[in-house]
């Protein structure tokens, strides 16, 4: 012979092992029936799965209404910006200018006014647009429903502490 030695092993347990493609669903018991390992990792993926939606909805109505509450708030700094400087140069300048026809007091005086007015209306348009911030109703809304489904939680289906209300308690039979 040549040296080859590609004559087949006479004992099947020294030959190679070959991987092989299993013919039936591995979640799948002996009976055709979910086992409970599939099942508590279907109802873990399931809860986690649920988590994240619940705080990816929180994220979303928050952000949209921090959008808002940041408009309202940059309206009120303009305001209070327009008040600062105002006071400094346009009250001056406008009251000198009124200083031609009227007294000097009363030139001074509608300036400060009419600057406390146009304060007044951007403050009050400012406390409306955050006045109009909404609570994330749709996140309380599913948080509140999620006690139905939780086990042991409450709602309808309350299983009374127990996991699963199709599955019975655990039974030792060497413990009677």
């Amino acid at each position: 012979m040549s040296g080859n030695s590609d004559a087949r092993p006479t004992d099947p347990s020294s030959a190679p092992r070959v991987p092989n493609i299993p013919m039936s669903d591995a979640n799948l018991g002996p009976g055709g029936e979910p086992t409970i390992g599939s099942l508590v990792k279907d109802a873990t993926a399931s809860a986690s799965t649920l988590f994240r939606s619940e705080i990816a909805l929180a994220k979303s109505e928050v952000v949209r209404e921090a959008k808002k509450a940041g408009a309202g708030g940059a309206l009120l700094i303009v305001a209070a910006a327009l008040l600062l400087f105002s006071s400094f140069f346009f009250f001056v300048f406008v009251g000198f200018v009124l200083d031609i026809w009227l007294p000097t007091w009363a030139a001074f005086g509608i300036v400060f006014l009419l600057l406390v007015v146009i304060s007044l209306i951007l403050i009050v348009a400012g406390y409306l647009f955050l006045k109009k911030l909404r609570a994330p109703e749709k996140t309380i809304e599913s948080v509140g429903e999620l006690s139905s489904v939780l086990p042991g939680k409450g709602g309808t289906a309350s299983t009374g502490g127990m996991a699963h209300p199709q599955i019975p308690p655990a039974h030792d039979p060497s413990r009677g």
